[in-house]
């Protein structure tokens, strides 16, 4: 990929989201912070790519714990003015983590402060390109991305990887969330698209092979709910992995039962006993190469 000269992406690992920096003429600009746990490597990666510059903007495309957990140590070491989606302000002045989704996921997340907000329809300015602000609702309902009509680059966030999108959480409580994937997916089809910086993962530009394959993911998914449910599961062990590094067999199950969104999961449409649904989560991730057993423990592999 050639990105302009003002761009910046830090590919980051799952647990953290990919970062991308802005050096315009007038002004510098961070889209997305990472997980909490990479705070200090986030602002260590700012401050060198800065070289001396402040950073003078920071905005997240959503607030979930990935995207956001770098915010309150940007603002400590740049007094950055932080924008975030307009419909998530309220949850953010009250810091209602439950709302926020960091207790239903067993995350965590810094309380930080915001300045402005951002609604599908506004028109930014990052790194001397002009910018529109999208609605994606599908894996998150406030989700935004960013479009460049003019270099066709696309900032997706979860709303499209090179091979899926984020875990469709609505769902899992009850809401509607399939529909507004499609939707999404139908938006970004629409748009003039030559290069995508995913949350997660390598930018691309093969956008037609990326759509095809997350049309047939969310075709599958919304044929049978349970699989969106089981693939939940999944990724929340895995992200708790991914921190960790290292986890006790036998606390595995208490540790998922301690999430909302899996025992809702469950309750919804698994209908497992926890601690068979915790050791099916195991299995699925010594399957598929993700973690390993080790001398009771449970081991991340990359």
């Amino acid at each position: 990929m050639k990105l302009p000269a003002s761009m910046q992406v830090f590919e980051r690992g799952w647990l953290s989201s990919n970062n991308i920096l802005f050096t315009g003429r007038d002004g510098t600009a961070l889209v997305d912070s990472g997980y909490a746990t990479h705070a200090a490597q986030t602002v260590t990666l700012v401050e060198h790519a800065l070289q001396g510059r402040p950073l003078d903007r920071l905005l997240n495309t959503h607030l979930h714990s990935d995207h956001c957990g770098g915010n309150a140590a940007l603002q400590r070491r740049f007094k950055c003015r932080t924008a975030i989606p307009a419909a998530e302000a309220a949850k953010v002045r009250s810091w209602n983590e439950d709302e926020l989704t960091y207790e239903a996921t067993g995350q965590q997340c810094e309380r930080f402060a915001f300045d402005d907000t951002l609604t599908p329809g506004d028109v930014i300015t990052l790194g001397d390109l002009r910018w529109q602000v999208l609605g994606a609702p599908g894996h998150d309902p406030h989700s935004l991305v960013f479009f460049c009509p003019d270099e066709g680059i696309l900032i997706s966030a979860d709303a499209l990887w090179e091979h899926g999108f984020g875990v469709v959480f609505p769902e899992l409580e009850g809401e509607s969330g399939f529909a507004e994937v499609r939707a999404t997916l139908d938006m970004i089809a629409s748009l003039d698209v030559k290069q995508v910086i995913p949350g997660h993962g390598a930018p691309f530009t093969d956008i037609g092979k990326a759509l095809a394959t997350a049309y047939s993911r969310l075709d599958y998914f919304a044929a049978d709910p349970a699989r969106n449910a089981q693939n939940a599961v999944k990724v929340l062990l895995k992200f708790l992995l991914l921190e960790k590094q290292h986890l006790p067999l036998a606390e595995v199950p208490r540790l998922l039962a301690d999430m909302y969104l899996f025992r809702e999961s469950n309750r919804r449409f698994l209908h497992k006993d926890e601690t068979a649904l915790a050791q099916w989560a195991v299995d699925q991730l010594v399957k598929a190469g993700a973690a390993e057993v080790r001398d009771g423990a449970l081991l991340d592999r990359n």
